[in-house]
């Protein structure tokens, strides 16, 4: 219960004087004379109660001053009523999904590896839109921005290489993605954009998707994937599938121009648990406030108090006009 006008009830303090009036008039209204009689001799307990509920009136009247206040204070009810801070940012990540994701030094794969840690990413995100842009040699919107991550989930286990052209478009991927969250009105944009190669092809330049993002006050995080040196990657024979080392070839320097550009930061995953790391490191970075009110409807609450005060006024009148009456 909440009150409309709170500062009545420290009325309730005018009770405190009233009961040490009452007390002190009390213990001056005995007898000045007194007289012998034989009460001293009656059997325990013999006392009229009528002694003991003289004191009702007084009671019943204290009590009917103390509903008023409350009263005056205006009880309501109300379900809820909730001030509280919340954290929400608007994000899309940008993934690499050609065949060179493939390759086994995460395990067990590049691209496995990749959404499974993206993944526990967004469980950790409740409060954000999440977008998912793939890219190769084309790029599309896999999900738009949503707060439904369980969509967003979904849609993530669909993504496999060879369901665009191969190749490796960083410019056009990340020109997609800032072309998602460009419009969106939230105070932090930010693009995560993983990749384990070297722009190879697409019509924009990845540096000058960074510009564009830089106008539109986006952060970009790069992620570069793959060991250092070579690593095995499985190709289709005649005879079954075959594991090759290959050399790892991943575009550092763009990517970290892209970061510089944009505000963000480019980190290198050679491993599962550094790519686990980097993502808790971005979770950590982009936390941004956003105040949270809740209100529901109020319900005034006055009426049941004040058909407590008639009723304490009430018992109090026919008391003191029945049992307890004075006669003169």
């Amino acid at each position: 219960m909440i009150f409309a006008n709170p500062t009545y009830l420290y009325l309730l303090l005018l009770l405190i004087p009233l009961i040490g009036w009452y007390i002190y008039k009390l213990s001056k209204s005995q007898a000045s004379l007194q007289v012998s009689s034989s009460d001293g001799f009656d059997a325990p307990g013999a006392s009229s109660w009528k002694v003991w509920l003289r004191h009702v009136p007084f009671i019943l009247r204290m009590a009917a001053i103390g509903v008023l206040i409350v009263v005056l204070a205006r009880p309501q009810s109300t379900n809820s009523w909730q001030n509280s801070s919340t954290e929400g940012i608007d994000i899309v990540l940008a993934m690499d999904i050609s065949t060179s994701m493939m390759a086994m030094d995460l395990k067990p794969n590049r691209l496995e590896a990749s959404k499974d840690v993206a993944s526990a990413f967004i469980n950790g995100r409740q409060n954000d839109n999440i977008g998912l842009v793939v890219f190769a040699a084309e790029s599309f919107t896999q999900c738009p921005l949503t707060t439904d991550h369980t969509v967003l989930l979904n849609l993530f286990k669909d993504v496999q290489p060879g369901i665009i052209q191969d190749g490796t478009a960083i410019g056009l991927g990340l020109a997609n993605a800032v072309s998602r969250i460009k419009d969106s009105q939230a105070k932090s944009k930010v693009i995560i954009l993983l990749t384990d190669g070297v722009n190879n092809t697409g019509e924009i330049a990845p540096v000058t998707a960074a510009e564009i993002a830089k106008t539109f006050g986006i952060r970009v995080y790069t992620i570069g994937v793959g060991t250092r040196g070579e690593a095995p990657f499985p190709y289709q024979t005649a005879f079954g599938v075959k594991i090759q080392n290959l050399p790892v070839d991943i575009d550092e320097p763009t990517l970290k121009q892209i970061a510089a550009t944009t505000g963000g930061q480019y980190f290198r995953a050679t491993d599962n648990t550094s790519l686990k790391e980097i993502y808790s490191e971005i979770d950590k970075m982009e936390k941004t406030k956003i105040s949270v009110q809740e209100y529901s409807k109020k319900q005034e609450e006055y009426k049941n108090w004040a058909l407590l005060l008639f009723s304490l006024l009430l018992v109090e009148i026919l008391l003191r006009n029945t049992l307890l009456r004075n006669i003169p």
